[in-house]
């Protein structure tokens, strides 16, 4: 506080000092040659009059604060020379009115001291005098420099450590928005392409952080345990042989990437009686003379409650992003308010890079051709006719998806179950037939969506949005039956099912990937070729969004299904999102081209998240939780043997509390009535559903209301207008009289 109040008279010094030279400065030449301005008044004069005024207006502002009102042991007295002689006129008579003139000046601010030494019609002389007396000017010389001095240097500090802190804040946010993933590659897809195509890269982005969530979390507590605590091995293991990166069988079989390979042991870390430190994977041990020191961790709980608080925590991060995209997207927001917005506030001057500046303006360019494009949409009014041969035509369309996904659906069925049935003698052969299912899928996958697009160019769709949300619920309707076949193929079919179905989503996962490269090449590069070279057309074939997308969603639900067979599954998505990532990229600004009629995508990322979120992650959720629920484990393999479902080792461990502490015979009640029974987990998803219902109905209110509250200021600015046209006319129809009377007396 002292030195607070220290700076503060430093600095209040400084300023009266520098006032002083420049009211020295600020003479006149009248000043400068004549002592008196106004030869008419006398000096006494002056002085009463300008006394009085000191005093009226020290009165006005007796109520102000000032710095000396603090204490004298706060800060010590400078200027002590006439601070004390503050009393009422009249009441010391010997002093004189120049005397008291200047203290009521040193009592004023030195605004108002500097105001009022100007206005006097003194000389500079004159008012130097009155500005310090001696003593007061001794002070004020003495402590001139080390003031200045001080100010100085206080002021330099400030402004480097201000400078300082400034730079290396900003160097940090710089550097933290470095480290967001693909933003140059990302930013150049925008300004190029739209918001369309920037949609589908940033969904990879976003299922890219949600396997490296899953990655961090079954490495770290599954398949770290395991690989530092090997089991028991059969003595002969199959050599390595290649195919196997293909199939995912053979030598892959003996490790941590399958459910078969995980023990039912409990992994101690026990002590020696030396104190020496020394790792075992017992499962049933009691051999050991320091128990109480033992830390134990058993495989079968931690797979389990890996998986389930994976999925939990998997499902928590989906539905607040799903939350957090829908408030994003579905504001009322006008393209003709958004289009001035973009046009006059979108360009930021804090860029200065050339490539920076181009990427921002192509991006800006795009973006108004997408608001253009939606203000001067004009939806077309079909008459009865030619609505119900638009709806004749629709509905032939949905029937030659529906058919089609249906028999490509039962083809996989009947297929799967030839496969299963035949058996080869080579077991070279027998590991390659593997991979016929999924090449079959994987065709299908990749074949039908070009049959959908041919029924949507017969339907003629006028928005090219509507064209995409169509082609989207098409293609979902085609995994979503497809997925649902191979789950029933799949579940319980031979002795390890459970290694047999990681190893079949490990293959599926594979060849989607191997297609979609073949799609890429074939699909985008050389068809664009062929259309250049000998079609003779300049333009380049669009990026399909919605197959594409559907694709994503594809991988990632085998990825999901796949995280309890293959712990290490999402670690192979990753490496396949990083490759699509950067095939994509480049294929798409080679060998495509932006939309021919450009339109804004507001709400297409929101639609991504719902459905990765709604068919994709509930269908795996809940066929995983039947499995780990209903089915019975194999007995011959996996941390679950011996269990009649994976659901009892939960129970068995609380059980085993209970035994061993009968306090926790709580914990015991609360796992069976929250847990046992399913009715907990269909209120629970009944309650989750409640909420996310009500969320969408307050949305979609507030809507409606910001859409009213829009549509009633556009009704008062036409109802502005009207009375501005009014007046005008009733202006004119005033002034027309007016007129013809002058014109008349000119007459």
């Amino acid at each position: 506080y002292n030195m607070l109040v220290f700076c503060a008279l430093c600095t209040e010094f400084y300023y009266d000092w520098s006032t002083f030279k420049g009211i020295k400065c600020s003479g006149s030449i009248s000043e400068l040659s004549d002592p008196l301005c106004c030869p008419g008044r006398s000096r006494g004069a002056i002085i009463s009059q300008y006394y009085n005024r000191t005093m009226q207006l020290r009165r006005r502002r007796q109520s102000r604060p000032s710095i000396k009102d603090f204490s004298r042991s706060a800060r010590p007295s400078i200027r002590g020379y006439g601070m004390e002689a503050d009393e009422a006129d009249g009441e010391d008579t010997e002093v004189s009115k120049r005397e008291r003139l200047v203290n009521n000046l040193q009592n004023l601010s030195v605004t108002d001291r500097i105001r009022m030494l100007r206005a006097m019609p003194l000389s500079v002389a004159e008012k130097n005098e009155l500005r310090f007396t001696k003593p007061q000017a001794h002070v004020y010389l003495a402590l001139y420099c080390y003031t200045d001095f001080f100010f100085f240097l206080c002021l330099i500090s400030c402004t480097v450590s201000s400078q300082a802190v400034r730079q290396s804040w900003y160097s940090w946010l710089s550097f933290l928005h470095s480290l967001q993933l693909w933003q140059m590659p990302l930013k150049r897809v925008s300004g190029r392409f739209g918001t369309g195509v920037l949609s589908y890269f940033i969904f990879l982005k976003t299922l890219l952080y949600f396997n490296l969530f899953l990655f961090l979390v079954t490495g770290a507590f599954l398949v770290l345990p395991q690989a530092v605590h090997p089991p028991m091995l059969p003595a002969e293991r199959r050599p390595f042989s290649g195919l196997e990166l293909l199939t995912g069988a053979g030598c892959f079989s003996d490790s941590v990437m399958y459910y078969g390979y995980y023990s039912n042991d409990t992994l101690h870390k026990s002590c020696k009686d030396d104190g020496a430190v020394q790792n075992d994977s017992v499962s049933n041990s009691t051999g050991h003379d320091c128990v109480s020191k033992r830390l134990s961790y058993k495989m079968s709980l931690a797979y389990f409650f890996t998986i389930g608080m994976a999925f939990f925590i998997t499902c928590i991060i989906l539905v607040y992003s799903m939350s957090k995209s829908f408030g994003q997207s579905f504001r009322i927001d006008k393209s003709h308010s958004i289009l001035a917005m973009k046009a006059f506030c979108s360009w930021d001057f804090k860029v200065i890079k050339k490539t920076s500046v181009k990427l921002m303006s192509e991006n800006i360019c795009t973006q108004l051709k997408e608001l253009l494009a939606e203000v001067n949409h004009k939806r077309v009014k079909n008459t009865v006719g030619q609505k119900l041969c638009r709806l004749m035509v629709h509905g032939l369309a949905w029937t030659i998806c529906i058919v089609s996904t249906a028999a490509c659906v039962t083809g996989i069925y009947f297929f799967s179950d030839y496969i299963s049935r035949s058996v080869n003698q080579d077991p070279l052969l027998n590991e390659a037939s593997l991979l016929a299912l999924p090449v079959l899928v994987s065709l299908i996958n990749l074949l039908l969506p070009g049959l959908f697009n041919l029924a949507a160019w017969m339907e003629d769709y006028e928005s090219p949005s509507v064209r995409t949300y169509v082609a989207i619920s098409r293609n979902l309707m085609l995994k979503v039956s497809v997925l649902g076949v191979l789950c029933y193929h799949w579940l319980g079919r031979v002795a390890c099912w459970e290694s047999f179905v990681g190893q079949e989503l490990y293959r599926f996962l594979l060849m989607d990937f191997i297609f979609t490269l073949l799609d890429t090449l074939f699909g985008e590069f050389l068809w664009g070729l062929f259309s250049e070279k000998v079609l003779r057309r300049r333009r380049k074939p669009a990026f399909d969004i919605a197959r594409n997308v559907l694709e994503l969603i594809y991988g990632q639900t085998l990825a999901w299904l796949g995280v309890l067979f293959t712990p290490l599954l999402p670690a192979v998505q990753i490496l396949k999102l990083l490759l699509l990532f950067y095939i994509k990229m480049s294929s798409v600004m080679m060998n495509c081209q932006a939309p021919r009629k450009p339109y804004r995508v507001s709400q297409m990322t929101t639609i991504f998240i719902t459905l990765l979120c709604f068919p994709s992650f509930l269908g795996a959720s809940v066929c995983v939780t039947y499995t780990m629920w209903s089915i019975k484990p194999s007995v011959s393999c996996g941390p679950f043997r011996g269990l009649q479902t994976m659901f009892q080792a939960g129970k068995l461990w609380v059980q085993e509390m209970e035994k061993h502490d009968p306090k926790l015979s709580v914990v015991a009640r609360a796992h069976s009535y929250l847990v046992e029974h399913p009715l907990f987990l269909f209120v629970g998803a009944g309650i989750f559903l409640i909420v996310i219902y009500f969320y969408s109905q307050v949305v979609d209110g507030q809507r409606k209301i910001i859409s009213l509250l829009q549509e009633q200021i556009e009704n008062e600015g036409e109802d502005k207008k009207f009375l501005i046209t009014k007046l005008q006319s009733i202006h004119e129809q005033k002034r027309t009289p007016a007129r013809r009377l002058t014109s008349q007396v000119g007459l």
